[in-house]
């Protein structure tokens, strides 16, 4: 069990709570391991809002809701990034779609908001020992809209990277500017901030932002989503919903999964009858849709097959390379299409497709027995072209996937004895041009020697 976060609930909702965890959780040894650690936790609850059914479903579902499981994988801390892709929808902060009063959202913000954080405001007074900026939103892992909020930053001169030695920095901004700056300090107490310029200010998977002046392109999307949102307008954030992109996105459940660290394959659940550990893996989704999609895929090489056999080639290899987009390692679909390839002629292709069918199922026949034959055609076809030395390489290949394959060990043993041959023509004919030129040489000595006499 978590042990920190079972610490917080005691704490929380008070001696009510840990006296229904006793009862509820005294036979379990993972919260035998904890109660004497939760006793010095347990304080006298000051909270308005008892609730008894909700500390029963906490006390009855301890052991779920408190495993480890619910963080089964590592949380994916990422960069936040400047443009406005949405790998899943952004939508503005939800208390913009409800009746939160004034004080109390200043209240939570002031409660909230940590040193490193980002915020967007505008320069409304500039002064000698710095400027001042009214907040509109903050952006990254803390993102609220607060313009209506009247939350003021000051931004000292330390804080203002100078551009030259002997300048101001200060020269460089007006009021009205647009800026970006990290969260260097904050007084709870009096509701103040004072803000930097400079990123080792910010948290450290914020410190690649820019800051200083931007545009509006700039603002962080759920600022700029947020400007759509009317007051009195129920059916806005369904709206907004719907519209945005990163909603439509088929990969945004697996993106979200992913930065909150939930095992999709091993996820928990709060339904004893439906806990993974009661599943086999073929049970899975996952598992699931790999056999939906290796049948479907079977069904497209199947027509492809009846396209081919009909001498609809074109067809064929439309249905192949339909079965491939479904199920990208489908053996069945490489090897038709690798032997509707060798057809065609296209026989480095077809080694292609036979080589991949066999790393997926080293144990097919087919595809070992048309890989070995097309091997020894393309083979051939580099004889004709001379290459000898890469043809044998192909003739050797065939026969260390089927030693039995005779028609690859007849063709190398031919080929070895052209091999053989050629070379001894080769050294003859070395042979013969130096005996040419040992009687050239021999033959010149003479004619200047009978020169010289005469």
């Amino acid at each position: 069990m978590d042990r920190d976060l079972l610490r917080q609930s005691v704490s929380y909702h008070g001696p009510s709570l840990f006296s229904l965890l006793k009862c509820e959780q005294s036979e379990n040894p993972d919260f035998k391991q904890v109660v004497a650690d939760l006793s010095k936790s347990v304080n006298q609850s000051d909270k308005d809002d008892d609730s008894p059914v909700v500390e029963q479903f906490i006390a009855r579902k301890a052991d779920l809701l408190f495993a480890p499981s619910w963080k089964s994988t590592t949380l994916v801390e990422e960069e936040w990034q400047e443009d406005l892709r949405e790998p899943y929808a952004i939508m503005p902060p939800l208390e913009q779609f409800m009746e939160v009063s004034y004080e109390e959202r200043r209240e939570l913000f002031y409660r909230d908001v940590e040193r490193g954080d980002l915020v967007i405001g505008r320069i409304t007074s500039i002064r000698d020992f710095g400027f001042f900026v009214n907040l509109l939103c903050t952006a990254g892992d803390f993102e609220r809209d607060i313009e209506d909020l009247e939350i003021t930053g000051l931004c000292p001169v330390r804080d203002v990277p100078s551009t030259g030695n002997h300048d101001d920095p200060l020269s460089y901004y007006q009021i009205g500017d647009l800026i970006r700056a990290g969260v260097k300090d904050i007084d709870r107490y009096h509701e103040k901030l004072t803000i930097s310029l400079y990123s080792s200010s910010l948290a450290p998977n914020l410190d690649r932002i820019k800051l200083g002046v931007i545009s509006k392109e700039d603002l962080p999307l759920h600022y700029i989503r947020g400007e759509k949102v009317g007051s009195g307008n129920s059916d806005a954030y369904e709206r907004l919903l719907d519209s945005s992109p990163g909603f439509s996105n088929p990969a945004n459940v697996d993106v979200l999964l992913r930065k909150l660290g939930i095992n999709d394959t091993r996820s928990p659940s709060l339904m004893r009858g439906l806990q993974s550990k009661h599943f086999i893996e073929d049970d899975f989704a996952t598992a699931i849709r790999k056999k939906q999609s290796a049948s479907w895929a079977l069904k497209c090489v199947k027509a492809g097959v009846d396209h081919f056999k009909s001498g609809r080639h074109v067809d064929a290899m439309n249905e192949y390379n339909k079965a491939l987009e479904i199920d990208t390692n489908n053996v069945e679909a490489l090897v038709a299409r690798g032997a509707l390839y060798a057809t065609k002629g296209s026989l480095m292709k077809a080694i292609d497709d036979f080589e991949l069918a066999l790393e997926s199922c080293p144990t097919h026949r087919n595809a070992k027995k048309y890989l070995c034959q097309t091997l020894v055609e393309r083979g051939g076809q580099l004889e004709e072209e001379e290459k000898l030395v890469t043809a044998e390489g192909l003739y050797k290949r065939a026969i260390a996937l089927d030693d039995t394959f005779q028609e690859a060990d007849e063709a190398l043993q031919k080929l070895q004895m052209r091999i053989q041959v050629n070379k001894k023509i080769k050294t003859k004919t070395q042979t013969y041009f130096k005996l040419q030129l040992s009687f050239s040489r021999i033959s010149g000595r003479k004619l200047f020697l009978c020169s010289s006499f005469l």
